[in-house]
């Protein structure tokens, strides 16, 4: 059987199904990833400072200003970016009783954009912005429109993207969630992620389902304990659904 068709027969058969889908999803939206060629880690910046660095704790409390330089023109980019066939194909497999989760490790929120329900987004999300003094709640507009570093319009205070920066941990709800849906599952598709960043990597470990399915355009660490691998793009495989 081909590839293509293992696939769908595995979808086909089973309704306990989750995603877990990393940077790769959304390529294919015109979001450059952060390793790849033409990836973010690899584009030069106007400051001596690495991405890495520049996207740490410390550097968003120290340099606030020059944080929010390269978080806009990223933040930006995800703002202008439209969901692609994996997006809207998971959104359909969620609304036809298929697809338990989506487990992101993006911040667009594409996959809402595109219907999804039930995502739990590992890293955060750039609709989610809050004033570091009084909680206040801002949206990505206020953000992007802001001069500088953003301040809340009420206290004054420095406000910061609810999205996990170097030197943070992951939310341990979102975590739990993750768990609990991975363990839960029958099928786990990993899909656009080359499984190296941790802990979000190593939550794929729960995983005791019947399939596991990696889909990725180059190969992972992971590919001899799957059921089925295609290396291909995200979207292309999810458009022939």
């Amino acid at each position: 059987m081909a590839p293509m068709e293992e696939f769908i027969e595995m979808l086909k058969s089973h309704n306990r199904i989750v995603f877990f889908g990393g940077a790769g999803v959304s390529t294919e939206s015109d979001i450059p990833d952060f390793r790849g060629k033409g990836g973010l880690y690899r584009q030069k910046t106007e400051f001596p400072w690495s991405p890495e660095e520049m996207l740490s704790h410390h550097f968003y409390a120290e340099h606030p200003v020059e944080f929010f330089t390269l978080y806009k023109e990223r933040e930006g980019m995800m703002l202008e970016a439209e969901p692609n066939r994996a997006h809207t194909a998971l959104a359909e497999l969620e609304k036809m009783g298929k697809l338990s989760a989506v487990v992101t490790q993006n911040i667009d929120g594409l996959h809402q954009m595109a219907g999804s329900k039930n995502v739990l987004e590992l890293h955060g999300s750039i609709h989610r912005n809050y004033c570091m003094r009084c909680g206040k709640f801002f949206d990505a507009a206020y953000v992007k429109n802001s001069e500088g570093a953003p301040k809340c319009d009420e206290c004054g205070g420095l406000i910061k993207p609810d999205v996990v920066l170097y030197e943070e941990g992951l939310d341990e709800n979102v975590i739990s969630k993750t768990i609990h849906y991975i363990s839960q599952a029958d099928v786990l598709i990993i899909g656009g992620t080359s499984l190296v960043v941790y802990p979000a990597a190593g939550l794929i470990d729960y995983f005791k389902g019947s399939h596991l399915i990696l889909i990725n355009k180059s190969a992972t660490q992971r590919d001899s304990q799957a059921d089925l691998v295609i290396n291909d793009k995200i979207g292309e495989v999810f458009g022939q659904l």
